[in-house]
């Protein structure tokens, strides 16, 4: 029996959304403990799972802040690395009237780009049932190596690996070099969540099944969730379309940001519940329902780490 149920490494940062304006007319931004990888963790822990979190923030204020918050979620922090070098990263999010985001960061360099092949804890990546990861922490090389060692080390323990590419463009030098590390989270990850416009990027197919063909043609991944925002979301296992969720859509919808990441932990809350192996097209029409679900709510609320929703909350939309 392993410890944890799910451990995830990469950034975690201070993404600061529009709350408002002030007197003067200009926007007021709220600091919001964020960052892909660790709202992930914070679903998963809300729905009971034992987490845990590898990555590196600044010794600062928000640094502070930030494992403050992941601790009150109940995610290990054990190995929440903190550089006195280097501040924690930061990220202006811009939303648009529809709720869809921009953003913008400040990250050269960012304290999450600084963890080192050194500070992965092996024996955390033995005593996992699952990891997790996307691409920003394969932006640069240093981060990229520690990435790779962990994903290298957990699949050595038999732990089944989830990767999110989670592609925020003006991060990279360029799109090709983004490609190359997206390629490098499908060829070794069991379980693949994608949005809409990463696999019609990654892919170079406008049909998503067509996108997942090309993708399970390759890489041989069992499990292909694509995200299709106001479209709902489909489940490709083995090859197949299996199951398309239909989307929950909401008048009280604020901002998107996290509804993929609340999306992802659910889909990884279901597989850490009954396996990869043997699943029906009715466990994955369930899975997708309840990720949908849970991914309506969180659009309700500003940030995402903080605000995940209860099993309860899910359930009764």
């Amino acid at each position: 029996m392993k410890t944890f149920d799910v451990t995830a490494l990469g950034e975690l940062l201070i993404d600061f959304t529009e709350n408002g304006v002030s007197l003067q007319g200009n926007p007021l931004f709220e600091a919001n403990p964020g960052g892909a990888p660790c709202n992930v963790l914070a679903m998963l822990s809300k729905l009971g799972h034992k987490t845990a979190f590898i990555g590196k923030v600044g010794k600062d204020f928000f640094g502070e802040q930030l494992k403050a918050a992941i601790q009150e979620q109940g995610i290990h922090a054990d190995y929440l690395r903190m550089d006195e070098n280097v501040h924690t990263t930061l990220a202006l999010v811009h939303t648009f009237p529809d709720g869809d985001r921009d953003f913008s960061f400040y990250r050269e360099p960012g304290a999450d780009m600084m963890l080192t092949e050194e500070e992965v804890p092996e024996a955390l990546l033995a005593d996992t049932k699952l990891f997790h990861f996307g691409t920003l922490s394969m932006t640069h090389e240093g981060v990229r190596r520690a990435t790779k060692k962990a994903v290298t080390l957990a699949k050595q323990s038999g732990a089944w690996i989830s990767f999110d590419p989670n592609l925020r463009p003006p991060l990279w030098k360029s799109m090709e070099e983004a490609r190359q590390q997206a390629l490098y989270g499908l060829e070794h990850c069991d379980i693949l969540k994608i949005s809409d416009n990463e696999i019609q990027w990654l892919t170079g197919e406008e049909d998503y099944t067509a996108g997942a063909e090309w993708i399970y043609g390759r890489y041989h991944i069992p499990l292909i969730l694509v995200s299709m925002g106001k479209e709902g979301s489909r489940a490709y296992y083995h090859g197949r379309m299996a199951a398309e969720g239909r989307p929950y859509l909401r008048a009280d919808t604020i901002e998107t940001t996290g509804a993929g990441d609340t999306f992802c932990g659910c889909v990884l809350h279901f597989i850490v519940e009954h396996g990869l192996d043997g699943l029906t097209d009715g466990d994955l029409s369930e899975m997708l329902d309840f990720a949908n679900r849970a991914a309506s709510v969180i659009t309700t609320r500003k940030g995402a780490l903080r605000v995940m929703p209860t099993k309860e909350e899910i359930l009764t939309v």
